[in-house]
């Protein structure tokens, strides 16, 4: 029987078609509470023939001891810098993924912690929550400036949102459509540190790789006008982490995030608890909908693939089965 190690707790989770979908595979599932680091994924390799993964750490050293049982990895969404895809490539172990299944849950949610932080909605709840009638002035989003570093699925779906909100729009990224730009009246701009100094709003929608971890620096932090918001519903280490808790502290910025560099944070984790903060626990794709659909589709593609079928997406098409 096919083995399976389960360990996205979102699936897990939450109801949905995708339970059935699973249990009619009459694949052995294994359910462990992701994500794993790499001394557990050591500890439980060798005995799948195939993985269903959020973002577990897949190094290396765990595929290649995942071998020779393992046939494939199912990965629980879009991200894959927890996978070492080079790896798996080296080593002919395909990579599956599940593109364009959460963009509208990530992009709500970026609006999310946006409005949380500049109307101070967590602190004033709570202060109505203790019995005090503490009322803060905040701000309106409408005829400011938001970047989006990034022009992805999720970014677009931001833009669109930031139009309606009366926001001018300023992208910093790659990949570039002219027709979409037009559409809804998104301006290019070409150099990260000048748009960063137009920016009273940055929203963070690109990948994290070698060249990403750290684009936002102290120098550019330093950019950014005082009082502005930075949302991250990407990864964290697209931020480096002491500039960033020093210009939090400083007043200089407000932060909006939904991901951090260590998933759970440990308790002493410099952003807990800082003025000018809301962070949320990795949930931006996490709605009923949204899980549904990557579930469905880290199955499709899990099924499909072992029924010697094209799966839904390949991160490493380059090797077949």
């Amino acid at each position: 029987m096919t083995r399976v190690l389960l360990t996205t707790t979102s699936f897990q989770d939450t109801p949905g078609i995708h339970h059935d979908m699973l249990a009619k595979t009459g694949f052995e599932i294994v359910r462990e509470r992701g994500p794993l680091p790499e001394a557990k994924m050591l500890e439980l390799a060798g005995q799948f023939d195939a993985y269903l993964c959020g973002d577990d750490a897949l190094t290396r050293a765990v595929i290649q001891k995942s071998l020779p049982r393992l046939k494939v990895i199912s990965k629980y969404g879009i991200g894959l810098d927890k996978i070492d895809v080079k790896a798996a490539t080296d080593l002919k172990v395909p990579v599956l993924f599940t593109p364009g299944v959460n963009h509208t849950t990530v992009a709500e949610h970026t609006f999310a912690l946006l409005l949380a932080v500049v109307r101070n909605l967590v602190v004033e709840a709570n202060h109505v929550a203790a019995g005090r009638w503490t009322r803060i002035t905040g701000n309106e989003l409408c005829g400011k400036t938001m970047l989006l570093v990034g022009l992805g699925r999720i970014s677009k779906e931001v833009a669109i949102r930031a139009r309606a909100f009366g926001l001018r729009v300023i992208v910093f990224a790659n990949y570039w459509e002219e027709d979409f730009a037009r559409w809804y009246d998104v301006q290019r701009v070409d150099d990260l540190d000048e748009a960063l100094k137009q920016a009273d709003f940055v929203s963070l929608h690109t990948k994290l790789t070698e060249k990403t971890k750290g684009l936002i620096n102290a120098r550019r932090l330093a950019l950014l006008r005082p009082g502005c918001v930075i949302v991250n519903t990407g990864r964290g280490e697209l931020i480096e982490l002491a500039p960033l808790v020093a210009a939090i502290k400083s007043g200089q910025i407000r932060y909006g995030a939904d991901v951090r560099d260590q998933e759970p944070p440990p308790a002493d984790h410099p952003l807990l608890g800082l003025p000018g903060t809301v962070l949320t626990p990795h949930i931006g794709s996490r709605t009923h909908e949204s899980v549904q659909r990557q579930a469905s589709c880290a199955v499709d593609n899990l099924t499909l693939f072992l029924a010697g079928k094209v799966p839904i997406a390949q991160a490493n098409p380059e090797i077949s089965k």
